[in-house]
């Protein structure tokens, strides 16, 4: 992705951002994606608990509001610093997880504040699997300073 494209998506965040908030910018990077959910989950020792999650199908589920560190795929988004499957029924990395094949498609990032301190994931997830476009990443990479902006 050139870097001027990149700006200029930086900046249209920025500006979806601040006129629709949290929620609106996850609205916004949700339909940049085939996935269904877009979220942030903040760590609280070893949960995780939900802080704003936006559902294409507008369903929401309550499931998802807090999930145990070590049964997430969050916790390979803090391990190497960003995690992604398009399908883990098939990602021989998940052996053994119990959300292997259920939760099927995941992108996510961390997201810490400017002192290093973490304070959570940005994350993609689906029940189908679903491939991230590689053209996505750059953008979500820079934005998680404006996201941590807005958190909390």
């Amino acid at each position: 992705m050139a870097l001027q494209a990149l700006d200029e998506q930086l900046a249209q965040f920025r500006s979806v951002i601040k006129s629709h908030g949290l929620n609106g910018a996850l609205r916004y990077l949700n339909a940049r994606t085939a996935f269904r959910y877009t979220a942030v989950y903040r760590l609280d020792g070893q949960i995780l608990r939900n802080i704003h999650l936006y559902d294409r199908l507008g369903e929401a589920p309550g499931s998802l509001s807090e999930v145990p560190l070590g049964e997430s795929f969050c916790q390979f988004v803090i391990r190497d610093q960003g995690f992604g499957t398009a399908d883990s029924s098939q990602d021989d990395r998940l052996l053994g997880h119990p959300y292997r094949g259920v939760l099927n498609a995941y992108f996510g990032l961390p997201l810490s504040r400017k002192a290093g301190t973490l304070y959570g994931t940005f994350c993609h997830f689906d029940v189908k699997p679903v491939q991230i476009d590689d053209s996505e990443i750059p953008l979500l990479e820079a934005l998680v300073p404006v996201l941590m902006d807005h958190l909390r």
